[in-house]
């Protein structure tokens, strides 16, 4: 189930619970050299089951967000008082130290959520921190999983899945930037404005950051370009890796949301290096012909050394697909 809200409605809860008094966050577990054994020690949420944060923590959404297997995914920001993360364009946004970054991922079957692990991203002093929580059978305790783990899930589609709780090196394939570990998601670009305007308002952010070309909000990708849905898509699941200082530089694709290179962004380009990942096929993107172009051939796989994203996915996101496969359709022909 992806989580559905309107900006305006989770801006106003939100910024309403970061405004209430009270017994806050354990900054000390933030910012302290040890990991903490279990989620409860931050003291991030007033009922962690419920998913209802603690003051002086933030819900947010992303407007395209990255897809795990159909997980439902509950999004909150922690600013420590007294301080404000810094708007940089449309980009990334720049939290302080002590700040945190949490994200629970979740299945419902039959009107029920189950909560199956938490990730936390904590900025101390050497810079981002990532551990992942994984939750009890009794969703009473999420404890640290230094090592990952396995968890048989039911995904919205019906599929039986052994889901991956990433362990914490892996936690750094995906995060790593020029080899720092390093948020993904809240961009300005990939946030609604009013909650842009509401962080603003209570204080947690420096600016409203103006943004002249924002990722769409997924359920609505039906109202905009193919383009758009299709390069929100590819930068929110690729674009952290296939980037000048991420992790897949080496394939020359730079799948971001602002790059304007057809070359880069994978038109009529030849793979660095052949092999099964590539199948049959010569270019990552062939204008017109998406039946010929490797991108939407390995997103359509999930078999090992085949299927892009190579972490975060055991089964295909069709919704997904077809956004990438409409984009490559509708281009002219160039063949």
């Amino acid at each position: 189930m992806r989580l559905v809200a309107t900006a305006a409605l989770v801006a106003v809860a939100a910024v309403a619970h970061a405004q209430v008094a009270g017994v806050g966050v354990n900054e000390g577990a933030i910012t302290g050299t040890g990991f903490p054994a279990t989620l409860a020690e931050y003291r991030f949420f007033a009922d962690a089951a419920a998913q209802r944060p603690a003051p002086g923590v933030t819900a947010y959404r992303l407007n395209t967000p990255l897809w795990s297997d159909g997980a439902e995914k509950l999004r909150f920001v922690f600013v420590p008082a007294g301080m404000q993360a810094h708007a940089k364009g449309e980009g990334l946004i720049d939290f302080p130290m002590g700040s945190a970054l949490i994200k629970t991922f979740a299945f419902s079957q039959e009107g029920r959520r189950r909560l199956i692990e938490t990730r936390v991203l904590l900025h101390r002093a050497e810079g981002w921190v990532a551990l992942p929580y994984l939750w009890n059978a009794q969703q009473t305790e999420a404890r640290l999983a230094i090592a990952g783990a396995r968890v048989q899930v039911t995904t919205p589609a019906g599929q039986a899945i052994s889901y991956s709780v990433p362990n914490k090196n892996q936690c750094k394939e995906c995060h790593a930037l020029s080899g720092a570990i390093t948020p993904i998601g809240p961009k300005a670009r990939n946030l609604a404005p009013e909650w842009l305007a509401a962080f603003h308002r209570a204080g947690r952010l420096d600016r409203v950051p103006a943004v002249a070309a924002r990722l769409p909000v997924w359920e609505q990708r039906a109202g905009a370009t193919p383009a758009a849905a299709a390069r929100g898509y590819l930068d929110a699941n690729c674009g952290h890796c296939h980037n000048p200082a991420g992790s897949a530089s080496n394939s020359g694709l730079d799948l971001r949301w602002e790059q304007d290179d057809p070359a880069l962004i994978g038109i009529n380009k030849h793979p660095v290096a052949a092999g099964r990942g590539a199948g049959a096929f010569a270019v990552d993107i062939l204008p017109g012909d998406p039946d010929h172009s490797i991108l939407p051939f390995r997103m359509n796989s999930t078999e090992g050394g085949v299927a892009m994203p190579e972490l975060g996915k055991s089964t295909v996101d069709p919704a997904g697909v077809k956004a990438v496969r409409d984009w490559i359709a509708g281009m002219p022909a160039t063949r």
